[in-house]
C-alpha cells in the first residue's frame, strides 16, 4: 500500500537535532520495567511520524532530553533542576525524573531548536500529541498558545514567533490538579490505590515541527457508505482564493477514483470491506493545488466499513458490522506501563498489546478511560481490531450511590459547571481528532457513574459529533432512560444478566477480574488483589473457560457483546491476561484463543 511507504519515508525524513554531547540518562526508580524499556535509546525515542491518518514527509521530532524544572505555580525558574525523557511523565520510571507534581506546582520544559533552511517560506506548525493538563507554550519567551486537555492533539501556528537562521528556544509550562481540579482524568489519582493509579503529569505523548503552506489540510475522515459502494471524504483545509483541494482513492499504489472539494464522494468498484478478520485499508492522498502545483500533501487511509444494529428472531438487538451480526468481544484495556505510565516505550511496545489480544482470539477492546496516541489506532486498523472508546472520567463524586441493578432510576450528578466545561470541551477534541480511524465503533461517554452529568445532553452532544456510531451512554451502571444505544452491565467475577431492555442493545460491559500474581513480576510484592485470585495458570484458565460457557448461555438471551477485565496487570491489580510489564502471558494462548473464538462464533 502506497500509505505503508509513504509512512516509512516519514520516518526515514526525520531531521533529527544535533547534540555535541548528550547528557546522562537512566531511568528513575526501582519498579518493574518492560523489554522495550530496558532498551531504550533516549536518543531515538519514539521516532516514528505521529499522526498516521495525515502524513507529511517533512518533519522534525523533538522527542528526547530536555531541561525540566518544578516550581510553586506561579514562579519562573531560576534554574533548572536537570532532564527529562521526553514524551514521558514526568512520574515515570522513563522520564528518568520520577517526582510527583501536585496542584501548587507547575512543571517546566525548555530545550533549543532550529529550523531548516529549506522551510524558508513556509508556516511552522508546532505539535502536541497530547500534554496532561494546562500546557502554555513559549518560543524565544513569547507565548505561542494554551491548551487545557490531557488527551487530545493540538497545534500552534509559530512562525511569527521564530528567528530565521538562529537557534530558538522552546519552552513549556504545564500544571495539573489530577484529582484536585475539575479535569478529565480517567484513573489517575495523587494517592494510588488499589483500581486508581499513578497520576501522570506533563507531555506524554510525542511532539514535533512540520511546514505547510499558506493553504493546507488540517485534518480529514471518511465515511463509508457499503450499500451504495461510495466512500465520503470530509477534509478540514486553511484555503486561500483560487486554491482547490483534491481527493484520491488509491488501491495497491493504483489510483481508483479522485475528486475535488472539502467533501467528495467517491465510487469504490468492486469494494473490499474492512472486518476483524479481513483489515482490508485503502489510501487516500489530499493535495492543495494552486495554478497546477501541488502546495501541500498529506496521506492517510479509509476504510469501507460500517457499524449499525439490527433485530435477530427473537426480537434481540444484535450490532453488526458491514450489515451482518458479529458478537463484540474483548479485554478492557487500561493502557498503562509499568515504566512509562501512559506512554509505552516504544512504537513497537504499543502494537505488542493489541497484536497479543488478537492472538488470544479476541475481536475486540474497550479502552477504559484513557485515549491512546494515534498510531494505536492505526495498530488496531491495520491489525483488525475493534475499539470501544471510553472518555476518560471527570469529577470523582460520591453524593449519589451508584446504582448497577436497577433501570432507569439513575441520577446526574452535581458537577461543576467549571466540570461540565472541560469535559464537553475535550470530548469534543477527542471525537474530532479519533473519528478518522474505522476501528473505533463505539463512544462510550460515562463509566459506573464517574461524573455523570446531564446524560441525555452528553448523548446528544456526542451523536452531533459523529453520528456514524453507536453510543454506549453509560457503561456499568447509573441508567437513565435516553437516547443511548447501549444498556451496559458489570458484574464480577462471573457473568450475569439482571437487567434487560429490548429497546437497548444489551452487552456485558465488564467481568471476571481473575487474579494471580506471578512472582518477580509485580508492581508492589507485598500488595496486589484481584476480584478472585489463584495460585496457578491452570485455576484461571479453567476459572475463565467457565465463567465464558455461562456467557455463552446468556448470549442468547440477550447480550450482543461482553468484556472480560483485563489485558495487563496495572500497579497492585494482578487480573491481566499477561503481568504488567508484558514479560509472561499467564495463560494457555492456544487454549485461550479457543475459548474466545467459541465464545465469538456462538451468534453465527
Amino acid at each position: 500500500m502506497k500509505f505503508r511507504t509513504l509512512l516509512a519515508a516519514a520516518v526515514s525524513a526525520v531531521l533529527l537535532p544535533s547534540c555535541a554531547s548528550q547528557p546522562e540518562w537512566t531511568p528513575a526508580g526501582d519498579r518493574i520495567m518492560t523489554f522495550w524499556g530496558e532498551n531504550l535509546d533516549p536518543e531515538n525515542v519514539l521516532p516514528e511520524y505521529p499522526r498516521p491518518q495525515l502524513v507529511r514527509d517533512r518533519w522534525i521530532n523533538l522527542n528526547g532530553l530536555w531541561e525540566y524544572a518544578i516550581t510553586p505555580v506561579d514562579a519562573v525558574p531560576e534554574k533548572m533542576d536537570g532532564h527529562i525523557l521526553v514524551p514521558f511523565a514526568v512520574e515515570s520510571a522513563l522520564s528518568g525524573v520520577g517526582r510527583s507534581v501536585t496542584e501548587h506546582d507547575a512543571l517546566w520544559y525548555e530545550r533549543e531548536f532550529s529550523v531548516p533552511k529549506d522551510w524558508a517560506g513556509s508556516r511552522i506548525m508546532l505539535n502536541f500529541g497530547a500534554v496532561d493538563w494546562k500546557a502554555e507554550v513559549y518560543v524565544n519567551d513569547e507565548l505561542a498558545g494554551c491548551h487545557t486537555g490531557g488527551y487530545a492533539p493540538f497545534s500552534f501556528d509559530v512562525t511569527d514567533l521564530l528567528l530565521q537562521g538562529k537557534t530558538n528556544s522552546l519552552k513549556v509550562k504545564v500544571t495539573d490538579g489530577t484529582d484536585s481540579w475539575f479535569q478529565p482524568r480517567g484513573k489517575q489519582v495523587s494517592e494510588p490505590e488499589g483500581i486508581w493509579y499513578t497520576a501522570v503529569t506533563g507531555i506524554w505523548q510525542t511532539v514535533w515541527m512540520e511546514p505547510v503552506s499558506e493553504s493546507y489540510v488540517k485534518s480529514c475522515h471518511s465515511v463509508a457508505d457499503i450499500d451504495a459502494s461510495v466512500l465520503n471524504v470530509y477534509v478540514d483545509a486553511v484555503l486561500t482564493e483560487g486554491d482547490a483541494c483534491e481527493v484520491v482513492l488509491m488501491e495497491c499504489g493504483n489510483v481508483i477514483n479522485k475528486g475535488r472539494g472539502t467533501e467528495v464522494s467517491l465510487h469504490v468498484p468492486q469494494m473490499k470491506l474492512w472486518s476483524p478478520d479481513s483489515p482490508y485499508l485503502y489510501d487516500v492522498e489530499v493535495n492543495i493545488v494552486r495554478d497546477g502545483a501541488v502546495v501541500d500533501c498529506v496521506s492517510g487511509y479509509a476504510a469501507m466499513r460500517e457499524i449499525s444494529y439490527r433485530k435477530d428472531a427473537s426480537g434481540h438487538k444484535r450490532m453488526c458490522l458491514n450489515g451482518e451480526p458479529l458478537f463484540q468481544y474483548g479485554p478492557l484495556d487500561q493502557g498503562w506501563w509499568p515504566d512509562g505510565l501512559y506512554t509505552a516505550p516504544s512504537d513497537e511496545a504499543l502494537a505488542f498489546d493489541i497484536q497479543k489480544t488478537k492472538d488470544f482470539g479476541f475481536n475486540m477492546i474497550r479502552k477504559h478511560v484513557k485515549v491512546e496516541p494515534a498510531r494505536w489506532y492505526w495498530h488496531c486498523d491495520r491489525l483488525g481490531m475493534l475499539v470501544w472508546q471510553d472518555m476518560p472520567s471527570i469529577e470523582d463524586n460520591h453524593e449519589n450511590v451508584w446504582g448497577n441493578r436497577a433501570y432507569d432510576t439513575g441520577t446526574d450528578y452535581p458537577v461543576t459547571q467549571e466540570g461540565k466545561d472541560n469535559y464537553y470541551k475535550e470530548w469534543g477534541e477527542v471525537i474530532a481528532a479519533f473519528k478518522g480511524f474505522p476501528c473505533i465503533v463505539v463512544w462510550v461517554p460515562f463509566n459506573e457513574g464517574w461524573g455523570q452529568f446531564d446524560t441525555e445532553d452528553v448523548v446528544q452532544f456526542t451523536r452531533a459529533q459523529d453520528p456514524t456510531r453507536l453510543i454506549n451512554y453509560a457503561s456499568g451502571g447509573n441508567f437513565v432512560h435516553c437516547s443511548g444505544d447501549i444498556l451496559d452491565l458489570h458484574n464480577y467475577p462471573h457473568p450475569e444478566m439482571y437487567l434487560y431492555d429490548k429497546e437497548y442493545i444489551n452487552v456485558l460491559g465488564e467481568y471476571g477480574g481473575i487474579g494471580w500474581p506471578v512472582e518477580g513480576h509485580l508492581w508492589q510484592p507485598e500488595r496486589n488483589w484481584g476480584y478472585v485470585q489463584f495460585k496457578s495458570a491452570d485455576e484461571v484458565l479453567d476459572t475463565y473457560e467457565k465463567y465464558a460457557e455461562m456467557l455463552i448461555d446468556l448470549i442468547d438471551d440477550g447480550f450482543a457483546g461482553a468484556i472480560y477485565t483485563q489485558t495487563t496487570d496495572v500497579e497492585i491489580e494482578v487480573n491481566g491476561l499477561m503481568t504488567y510489564d508484558r514479560k509472561v502471558v499467564k495463560l494457555d494462548q492456544e487454549r485461550l484463543h479457543a475459548i474466545n473464538t467459541k465464545v465469538i462464533e456462538s451468534t453465527k
